[in-house]
């Protein structure tokens, strides 16, 4: 459970702050860097990072200097380089989606999406509606996760559908299932709220073989 809440602080709902860069999957400092246009060495001073392979999935890096310091070298150099060696911009924030037909979902909550998958700065879905709407299970399968313990999530379900599936319910004002529990597809497992979000809304997560992924191929239509 513990590597589980590991991998999930890194789709965390809050964007970074300017100036700082959440690391992706695939990522590697190298990569960051000629993103950036800063040195490897840049991203390690500013980091006070052990060495430039000490990353993980989801850790905030500084990528500007901090006050009073400047760039150990100029970023007009790895800016000068064609488009096409920047590959790693265009696929930080690829669309992923689960094969067709796998799982399919039925709506969570009922309201007004609005926030949608991008892939980059968004992991999951955010459904809005008055606080207390009702939170159901998007398909069948055991309760992993019921809790507070993950910040950034507040009142927390995670639901594992099968070896490769598990969904993320957030924001709860209420939960109504415990860890280890059986549910079904559409069984009410939680209220909508505002925990550790400053508006009322689920947010809502699919995810295939540990990777955040669009769910809505798996959901049916509006």
């Amino acid at each position: 459970m513990a590597a589980m809440l590991v991998l999930l602080s890194a789709c965390g709902t809050t964007k970074v702050q300017p100036g700082y860069y959440r690391v992706q999957s695939g990522d590697t400092l190298y990569q960051i860097a000629r993103k950036e246009g800063v040195s490897v060495g840049d991203l390690v001073r500013w980091n006070k990072l052990s060495n430039s392979n000490s990353i993980e999935v989801g850790q905030v890096l500084r990528v500007d200097p901090p006050a009073g310091q400047a760039r150990a070298s100029t970023p007009s150099k790895a800016r000068s380089k064609p488009q096409p060696s920047k590959q790693p911009t265009a696929t930080a924030g690829k669309r992923r989606t689960a094969p067709p037909g796998a799982i399919s979902l039925v709506w969570p909550a009922q309201g007004k999406v609005t926030r949608g998958y991008d892939g980059a700065h968004s992991n999951g879905i955010v459904i809005s509606n008055t606080s207390g709407t009702p939170v159901v299970a998007a398909a069948p399968g055991t309760v992993a996760y019921s809790g507070s313990g993950l910040r950034g999530y507040g009142h927390l379900v995670i639901v594992k559908h099968n070896a490769s599936f598990l969904s993320i319910y957030a924001h709860n004002s209420k939960l109504l299932v415990k860890e280890g529990q059986r549910v079904t597809q559409g069984q009410k497992i939680a209220e909508m709220g505002n925990s550790d979000s400053k508006q009322v809304g689920l947010y809502f997560e699919l995810r295939y073989d540990g990777q955040a992924v669009d769910p809505a191929g798996s959901l049916p239509s509006k």
